[in-house]
Protein backbone atom coordinates (compact mmCIF):
# COMPACT_ATOMS: atom_id res chain seq x y z
CA UNK A 1 0.00 0.00 0.00
CA UNK A 2 1.80 3.43 -1.10
CA UNK A 3 1.72 6.61 1.92
CA UNK A 4 -1.14 8.43 0.07
CA UNK A 5 -3.98 5.13 0.74
CA UNK A 6 -2.07 4.57 3.82
CA UNK A 7 -2.96 8.07 5.20
CA UNK A 8 -6.54 7.63 4.04
CA UNK A 9 -7.20 4.22 5.48
CA UNK A 10 -5.61 5.98 8.31
CA UNK A 11 -7.85 8.72 8.51
CA UNK A 12 -10.99 7.23 7.67
CA UNK A 13 -9.83 5.06 10.66
CA UNK A 14 -9.67 8.19 13.39
CA UNK A 15 -13.16 9.98 12.03
CA UNK A 16 -14.81 6.50 12.78
CA UNK A 17 -13.43 5.83 16.59
CA UNK A 18 -14.01 9.68 17.22
CA UNK A 19 -17.92 8.76 15.68
CA UNK A 20 -18.51 5.83 17.05
CA UNK A 21 -16.56 7.22 20.81
CA UNK A 22 -18.06 10.56 21.07
CA UNK A 23 -13.87 11.56 21.54
CA UNK A 24 -12.80 15.40 20.44
CA UNK A 25 -9.08 15.80 19.88
CA UNK A 26 -7.66 18.43 22.50
CA UNK A 27 -6.97 21.64 20.46
CA UNK A 28 -3.79 23.44 20.88
CA UNK A 29 -3.97 27.07 20.50
CA UNK A 30 -0.94 29.15 20.24
CA UNK A 31 -0.79 32.92 22.06
CA UNK A 32 -1.70 35.11 19.32
CA UNK A 33 -4.90 32.27 18.01
CA UNK A 34 -6.29 32.17 21.80
CA UNK A 35 -5.86 35.97 21.74
CA UNK A 36 -7.79 36.51 18.95
CA UNK A 37 -10.41 34.07 20.01
CA UNK A 38 -10.40 35.72 23.12
CA UNK A 39 -11.20 39.34 21.52
CA UNK A 40 -13.99 38.41 19.45
CA UNK A 41 -16.55 38.36 23.00
CA UNK A 42 -17.83 41.46 24.90
CA UNK A 43 -16.35 42.18 27.92
CA UNK A 44 -18.37 42.84 31.32
CA UNK A 45 -18.07 45.29 34.09
CA UNK A 46 -20.32 45.03 37.18
CA UNK A 47 -19.67 47.91 40.18
CA UNK A 48 -19.04 51.76 38.55
CA UNK A 49 -18.09 52.59 42.40
CA UNK A 50 -15.38 54.71 43.43
CA UNK A 51 -12.91 51.92 42.12
CA UNK A 52 -14.98 50.40 39.07
CA UNK A 53 -15.33 53.84 37.64
CA UNK A 54 -11.69 54.30 37.28
CA UNK A 55 -11.12 50.37 36.07
CA UNK A 56 -13.24 50.47 33.59
CA UNK A 57 -12.39 53.15 32.57
CA UNK A 58 -9.05 51.83 32.28
CA UNK A 59 -10.13 48.94 29.86
CA UNK A 60 -12.21 51.33 27.70
CA UNK A 61 -8.93 53.98 27.21
CA UNK A 62 -6.51 51.02 27.00
CA UNK A 63 -8.45 49.81 23.91
CA UNK A 64 -9.07 46.57 25.78
CA UNK A 65 -12.80 47.13 25.80
CA UNK A 66 -14.91 49.52 23.66
CA UNK A 67 -14.55 48.92 20.33
CA UNK A 68 -17.45 47.65 17.62
CA UNK A 69 -16.30 43.98 18.02
CA UNK A 70 -15.54 44.47 21.61
CA UNK A 71 -17.87 46.47 23.43
CA UNK A 72 -18.09 46.94 27.36
CA UNK A 73 -21.30 46.05 28.78
CA UNK A 74 -21.89 47.36 32.19
CA UNK A 75 -24.20 48.01 35.21
CA UNK A 76 -24.77 49.86 38.41
CA UNK A 77 -26.95 49.71 41.06
CA UNK A 78 -27.28 53.49 40.23
CA UNK A 79 -27.79 53.89 36.06
CA UNK A 80 -26.31 57.32 36.81
CA UNK A 81 -23.10 55.90 36.50
CA UNK A 82 -23.59 54.23 33.59
CA UNK A 83 -24.68 57.62 32.14
CA UNK A 84 -21.45 58.93 33.47
CA UNK A 85 -19.47 56.80 31.70
CA UNK A 86 -21.16 57.04 28.43
CA UNK A 87 -20.78 60.88 28.59
CA UNK A 88 -17.10 60.36 29.11
CA UNK A 89 -15.92 58.18 25.96
CA UNK A 90 -18.55 58.79 23.62
CA UNK A 91 -16.36 57.43 20.92
CA UNK A 92 -16.44 53.88 22.84
CA UNK A 93 -18.92 51.19 22.25
CA UNK A 94 -20.36 51.08 25.93
CA UNK A 95 -23.90 48.81 26.48
CA UNK A 96 -25.46 49.27 29.60
CA UNK A 97 -27.26 46.25 30.74
CA UNK A 98 -30.41 46.21 33.19
CA UNK A 99 -29.04 43.53 35.10
CA UNK A 100 -25.75 42.14 36.55
CA UNK A 101 -27.49 38.87 35.04
CA UNK A 102 -27.38 40.53 31.25
CA UNK A 103 -24.34 41.12 31.68
CA UNK A 104 -22.74 38.04 32.57
CA UNK A 105 -25.16 36.55 30.06
CA UNK A 106 -23.58 38.44 27.18
CA UNK A 107 -19.75 38.70 28.07
CA UNK A 108 -16.96 35.87 27.66
CA UNK A 109 -14.86 37.72 30.98
CA UNK A 110 -17.35 40.14 33.84
CA UNK A 111 -15.21 41.85 35.76
CA UNK A 112 -16.92 43.03 39.22
CA UNK A 113 -16.61 45.27 41.76
CA UNK A 114 -18.59 45.99 44.79
CA UNK A 115 -18.44 47.58 47.72
CA UNK A 116 -18.83 45.76 50.92
CA UNK A 117 -19.74 42.14 51.48
CA UNK A 118 -23.37 42.75 51.70
CA UNK A 119 -23.90 44.69 48.34
CA UNK A 120 -21.55 41.69 46.78
CA UNK A 121 -23.95 39.21 47.99
CA UNK A 122 -27.04 40.67 47.14
CA UNK A 123 -26.15 41.39 43.43
CA UNK A 124 -24.01 37.87 43.20
CA UNK A 125 -26.95 36.30 44.64
CA UNK A 126 -29.82 37.83 43.15
CA UNK A 127 -32.63 36.59 40.74
CA UNK A 128 -31.21 38.48 37.80
CA UNK A 129 -28.00 38.08 39.49
CA UNK A 130 -24.07 37.46 38.60
CA UNK A 131 -24.69 33.55 39.46
CA UNK A 132 -28.18 33.46 37.24
CA UNK A 133 -26.39 34.72 33.89
CA UNK A 134 -23.29 32.11 34.68
CA UNK A 135 -23.16 29.42 32.27
CA UNK A 136 -20.56 26.69 30.89
CA UNK A 137 -17.49 29.11 29.64
CA UNK A 138 -18.15 32.06 31.23
CA UNK A 139 -15.71 33.47 33.51
CA UNK A 140 -15.91 36.13 36.55
CA UNK A 141 -13.36 37.94 37.68
CA UNK A 142 -14.49 39.49 41.37
CA UNK A 143 -12.19 42.09 42.44
CA UNK A 144 -13.95 42.90 45.58
CA UNK A 145 -12.66 42.77 49.13
CA UNK A 146 -14.97 40.31 50.88
CA UNK A 147 -14.14 37.50 53.81
CA UNK A 148 -12.33 34.45 52.06
CA UNK A 149 -15.32 32.26 52.89
CA UNK A 150 -17.63 34.63 50.86
CA UNK A 151 -15.24 34.48 48.18
CA UNK A 152 -14.70 30.42 48.57
CA UNK A 153 -18.16 30.33 47.75
CA UNK A 154 -18.82 32.60 45.25
CA UNK A 155 -15.92 29.98 43.03
CA UNK A 156 -17.74 27.11 43.75
CA UNK A 157 -21.54 28.11 42.61
CA UNK A 158 -19.84 29.46 39.24
CA UNK A 159 -17.69 26.52 39.25
CA UNK A 160 -20.24 24.00 39.67
CA UNK A 161 -22.33 25.82 36.61
CA UNK A 162 -19.34 25.09 34.11
CA UNK A 163 -17.75 28.86 34.58
CA UNK A 164 -14.53 29.76 35.81
CA UNK A 165 -13.71 32.17 39.14
CA UNK A 166 -10.80 34.04 39.64
CA UNK A 167 -10.18 35.81 42.97
CA UNK A 168 -8.66 39.26 41.91
CA UNK A 169 -8.94 41.93 45.21
CA UNK A 170 -6.51 44.68 44.24
CA UNK A 171 -4.37 47.28 46.42
CA UNK A 172 -5.02 51.23 45.82
CA UNK A 173 -7.49 53.68 45.75
CA UNK A 174 -9.09 55.97 43.43
CA UNK A 175 -6.02 57.34 42.28
CA UNK A 176 -4.30 53.85 41.08
CA UNK A 177 -7.63 52.83 39.61
CA UNK A 178 -7.95 55.98 37.55
CA UNK A 179 -4.23 55.82 36.24
CA UNK A 180 -3.94 52.04 35.97
CA UNK A 181 -1.61 51.54 39.07
CA UNK A 182 -3.79 48.65 41.30
CA UNK A 183 -1.86 45.64 42.53
CA UNK A 184 -4.07 42.40 41.84
CA UNK A 185 -3.45 39.88 44.61
CA UNK A 186 -5.09 36.85 42.68
CA UNK A 187 -5.93 33.42 43.33
CA UNK A 188 -8.63 30.48 41.64
CA UNK A 189 -8.28 29.55 37.75
CA UNK A 190 -4.76 29.96 36.62
CA UNK A 191 -6.08 29.63 33.12
CA UNK A 192 -7.85 32.64 33.35
CA UNK A 193 -5.41 34.63 35.51
CA UNK A 194 -2.65 33.89 32.13
CA UNK A 195 -5.16 34.94 29.70
CA UNK A 196 -6.11 38.53 31.14
CA UNK A 197 -2.49 39.21 32.74
CA UNK A 198 -0.95 40.65 30.12
CA UNK A 199 -4.36 42.47 28.97
CA UNK A 200 -6.99 43.67 31.44
CA UNK A 201 -4.92 43.45 34.44
CA UNK A 202 -2.53 44.91 32.72
CA UNK A 203 -4.52 47.91 31.69
CA UNK A 204 -5.51 48.41 35.29
CA UNK A 205 -2.64 47.71 37.01
CA UNK A 206 0.88 47.96 37.58
CA UNK A 207 2.03 44.10 38.77
CA UNK A 208 -0.62 41.32 39.13
CA UNK A 209 0.42 38.24 41.62
CA UNK A 210 -1.02 34.60 41.66
CA UNK A 211 -0.93 32.97 45.03
CA UNK A 212 -2.62 29.78 44.72
CA UNK A 213 -5.30 27.93 42.95
CA UNK A 214 -7.02 27.75 45.90
CA UNK A 215 -9.70 30.48 46.23
CA UNK A 216 -8.91 32.71 49.59
CA UNK A 217 -5.34 33.41 49.33
CA UNK A 218 -5.83 36.66 47.72
CA UNK A 219 -8.26 37.81 49.99
CA UNK A 220 -5.76 36.71 52.79
CA UNK A 221 -2.99 38.98 51.04
CA UNK A 222 -5.45 41.61 50.74
CA UNK A 223 -6.62 41.61 53.93
CA UNK A 224 -2.63 41.34 55.43
CA UNK A 225 -1.57 44.60 53.21
CA UNK A 226 -5.13 46.49 54.19
CA UNK A 227 -4.53 45.48 57.81
CA UNK A 228 -0.88 46.80 57.72
CA UNK A 229 -2.26 50.04 55.85
CA UNK A 230 -4.90 50.89 58.30
CA UNK A 231 -2.35 50.33 61.44
CA UNK A 232 0.04 52.54 59.67
CA UNK A 233 -3.16 55.15 59.17
CA UNK A 234 -3.32 55.12 62.99
CA UNK A 235 0.25 55.45 64.53
CA UNK A 236 0.80 58.40 61.94
CA UNK A 237 -2.44 60.52 63.05
CA UNK A 238 -0.98 59.35 66.71
CA UNK A 239 2.17 60.77 65.45
CA UNK A 240 1.07 63.93 63.83
CA UNK A 241 -1.29 64.88 66.84
CA UNK A 242 1.56 64.43 68.91
CA UNK A 243 3.60 66.81 67.13
CA UNK A 244 0.86 69.52 66.76
CA UNK A 245 0.31 69.36 70.81
CA UNK A 246 4.38 69.32 71.68
CA UNK A 247 4.77 72.87 69.70
CA UNK A 248 5.89 70.82 66.23
CA UNK A 249 5.38 72.23 62.93
CA UNK A 250 3.62 69.36 61.33
CA UNK A 251 4.45 70.10 57.44
CA UNK A 252 8.12 70.28 58.66
CA UNK A 253 7.50 67.37 60.90
CA UNK A 254 5.96 65.15 57.56
CA UNK A 255 9.60 66.50 55.57
CA UNK A 256 11.35 64.55 58.40
CA UNK A 257 9.57 61.09 58.11
CA UNK A 258 9.51 61.60 54.38
CA UNK A 259 13.13 61.70 54.51
CA UNK A 260 14.29 58.69 56.90
CA UNK A 261 13.69 54.69 57.17
CA UNK A 262 10.13 54.91 58.25
CA UNK A 263 9.15 57.20 54.78
CA UNK A 264 6.05 56.01 52.60
CA UNK A 265 4.26 57.62 50.12
CA UNK A 266 1.44 57.31 51.75
CA UNK A 267 2.31 59.56 54.74
CA UNK A 268 3.16 62.06 51.91
CA UNK A 269 0.53 62.40 49.94
CA UNK A 270 -2.17 62.03 53.10
CA UNK A 271 0.15 64.13 55.47
CA UNK A 272 -0.96 67.68 54.09
CA UNK A 273 -4.05 67.34 53.57
CA UNK A 274 -5.00 65.39 56.91
CA UNK A 275 -3.40 68.38 58.26
CA UNK A 276 -5.46 70.51 56.13
CA UNK A 277 -8.42 68.59 56.97
CA UNK A 278 -8.81 67.26 53.64
CA UNK A 279 -10.66 64.14 53.67
CA UNK A 280 -12.19 64.05 50.19
CA UNK A 281 -12.31 60.01 50.00
CA UNK A 282 -10.39 57.66 47.75
CA UNK A 283 -10.24 55.04 50.66
CA UNK A 284 -14.05 55.43 52.51
CA UNK A 285 -13.25 55.15 56.28
CA UNK A 286 -16.00 52.64 56.50
CA UNK A 287 -13.92 50.12 54.24
CA UNK A 288 -11.11 50.69 55.71
CA UNK A 289 -12.11 49.21 58.89
CA UNK A 290 -14.27 46.50 56.93
CA UNK A 291 -10.67 45.03 56.14
CA UNK A 292 -9.38 45.96 59.24
CA UNK A 293 -12.05 43.49 60.94
CA UNK A 294 -11.92 41.14 58.59
CA UNK A 295 -7.82 40.74 59.29
CA UNK A 296 -8.51 40.77 62.71
CA UNK A 297 -10.64 37.72 62.58
CA UNK A 298 -8.38 35.82 60.23
CA UNK A 299 -5.65 36.65 62.76
CA UNK A 300 -7.58 35.12 65.34
CA UNK A 301 -8.36 32.29 63.90
CA UNK A 302 -4.61 31.68 62.79
CA UNK A 303 -3.56 31.66 65.75
CA UNK A 304 -1.15 35.19 65.44
CA UNK A 305 -0.66 38.19 68.44
CA UNK A 306 -2.67 40.86 66.94
CA UNK A 307 -2.96 43.56 69.89
CA UNK A 308 -1.46 46.37 67.62
CA UNK A 309 -3.54 45.51 64.86
CA UNK A 310 -6.70 45.36 67.37
CA UNK A 311 -5.69 48.25 68.49
CA UNK A 312 -5.96 50.49 65.28
CA UNK A 313 -9.26 48.43 64.31
CA UNK A 314 -10.79 50.01 67.65
CA UNK A 315 -9.57 53.49 66.73
CA UNK A 316 -11.26 53.29 63.28
CA UNK A 317 -14.58 51.17 64.09
CA UNK A 318 -14.63 54.54 66.77
CA UNK A 319 -14.58 56.87 64.07
CA UNK A 320 -16.73 54.84 62.02
CA UNK A 321 -19.17 54.95 64.68
CA UNK A 322 -18.31 58.76 65.55
CA UNK A 323 -22.01 60.05 64.32
CA UNK A 324 -21.05 63.89 65.96
CA UNK A 325 -18.06 63.73 63.27
CA UNK A 326 -19.43 61.92 60.38
CA UNK A 327 -16.21 60.19 58.83
CA UNK A 328 -17.66 56.93 57.80
CA UNK A 329 -17.82 58.53 54.18
CA UNK A 330 -14.84 60.40 54.46
CA UNK A 331 -11.31 58.97 53.56
CA UNK A 332 -9.48 56.55 56.13
CA UNK A 333 -7.36 59.61 56.94
CA UNK A 334 -10.14 61.12 58.84
CA UNK A 335 -9.23 58.77 61.40
CA UNK A 336 -6.93 61.67 62.69
CA UNK A 337 -9.90 63.73 63.37
CA UNK A 338 -10.92 60.86 65.91
CA UNK A 339 -7.51 61.15 67.87
CA UNK A 340 -7.88 65.11 67.87
CA UNK A 341 -11.65 64.37 69.78
CA UNK A 342 -10.21 61.92 72.43
CA UNK A 343 -7.36 64.10 72.66
CA UNK A 344 -6.80 66.93 75.24
CA UNK A 345 -4.04 68.42 74.18
CA UNK A 346 -5.21 72.66 73.31
CA UNK A 347 -3.72 71.46 69.79
CA UNK A 348 -6.65 69.41 69.58
CA UNK A 349 -8.96 71.29 71.45
CA UNK A 350 -8.53 74.37 69.31
CA UNK A 351 -8.33 72.07 65.96
CA UNK A 352 -12.26 70.86 67.48
CA UNK A 353 -13.47 73.67 68.58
Amino acid sequence: MNRAKLALVLSLNVVGIRIATGFQPIQHYNKATKASIMAAHPVGFIGLGIMGEGMASRLLSEDVAGKKDVPLIVWNRSEEKCTALCERFPNKEIIVKKTAREVVESCGITYSMLSTPEVAESVFNGNDGVLAGVSAGKSIVDCATLAETDMQSMSASVTEKGGRFLEAPVSGSKGPAATGALIFLCAGSEELFSEIQGTALAAMGKASHFFSTTVGAGTRAKLVVNSLMGTMMAAFAEGLALSEAVGLDPHKMIEVIGQGAIQSPMYNLKGPKMVAKDHDPNFPLKHAHKDMALACDIAKSSGVEYSVMATAEKLFRAARDDNDLALADLDFSAVFEEVHKKSTSEASKKRMG
